[in-house]
């Protein structure tokens, strides 16, 4: 288990590093967990690292996981505690995510946009973020990560992979970790 754990640590600290250096200014870093489709037992995702990555590129101005009606009051708290905020919703997540998107595309104070996913349906917010001159930041994790949709953000990273890996393929960056 430790060895697992240094591992970890290991990549993380790649991830960190290989962010840290593409920034010059600090930028606002406007952030959506789509919880149902991430939050689950099997990917293991760790709020506080994706806070930790996403903190190496900017500062972060707005922390959002989305969750739908029956997310567990125990749930919610960890997602408060790890300083997020969660939005909780009756209807289909994924429009009220894209909305709260679209929002901080018009948001001057947010320079990138990163969605926490692996919904191919996001490429079109990913898109209209890009033409309003907003960096954009997929953070996913494998089996079931939309290759379209990796492939429509600036930075692509994949949190499950064994390998870090940095592959610059049309001006996309794709991180493995």
């Amino acid at each position: 288990m430790t060895i697992k754990k240094k591992l970890s640590f290991s990549k993380l600290q790649k991830i960190k590093g290989y962010l840290s250096s593409r920034k010059q200014d600090r930028k606002g870093v406007g952030v959506l967990v789509d919880g149902p489709n991430m939050l689950r037992k099997e990917f293991n995702i760790n709020l506080q690292e994706i806070r930790e990555i996403l903190h190496e590129y900017g500062n972060i101005k707005v922390a959002k996981v989305f969750l739908n009606q029956y997310a567990s009051e125990k749930l919610v708290e960890a997602i408060e505690n790890q300083g997020f905020e969660p939005i909780i919703t009756s209807g289909d997540v994924d429009v009220r995510m894209a909305v709260e998107a679209m929002e901080m595309i018009y948001n001057d104070a947010i320079d990138a946009i990163a969605l926490v996913t692996r919904d191919a349906d996001f490429k079109a917010v990913l898109k209209k973020a890009m033409e309003a001159g907003k960096e954009t930041i997929i953070i996913g994790v494998e089996p079931g990560f939309s290759a379209a949709l990796r492939n429509s953000a600036d930075i692509a990273i994949v949190l499950n992979e064994e390998d870090f890996e940095e592959d610059v393929l049309e001006g996309r960056e794709n991180i493995h970790s």
